[in-house]
């Protein structure tokens, strides 16, 4: 599971137990400038994911680390699709993170409220 959290002008990811092992990295730092957006998916874990390149994915069980599909990296740490988000970025490194937060519609709320009050 993830803990995010708005840190100045940074969105920061931090990866958390076992899940830092999974997937290969314990923390993201993102420049709120390059964050588009964040959705609530659940569904997006029955999607393809593409070539693991490093990480873990397990079928119903985990998907964690980084994913190679049609040019595009993103980061997964996944295990209970039902509280999964999707957050959409812009000249980074990964073009999106999906990830399992405790509250995806309170996350959601945080990123998108963070992003409106910057405009």
């Amino acid at each position: 599971m993830a803990l995010i959290r708005i840190e100045g002008d940074n969105l920061v990811v931090v990866i958390e137990g076992l899940d830092k092992l999974w997937a290969f990295k314990g923390s993201l730092t993102i420049p709120l400038a390059n964050v588009r957006g964040a959705t609530v998916d659940p569904g997006i874990a029955t999607e393809p994911k593409g070539i693991r390149a490093p990480g873990s994915h397990v079928p119903g069980v985990i998907i964690a680390g980084t994913f190679h599909q049609d040019g595009e990296k993103v980061f997964w740490d996944v295990k209970d699709r039902s509280k999964a988000l999707v957050i959409e970025l812009a000249d980074e490194q990964y073009t999106r993170l999906v990830l399992q937060v405790d509250d995806p519609r309170a996350t959601v709320a945080l990123i998108e409220s963070t992003l409106t009050e910057r405009k």
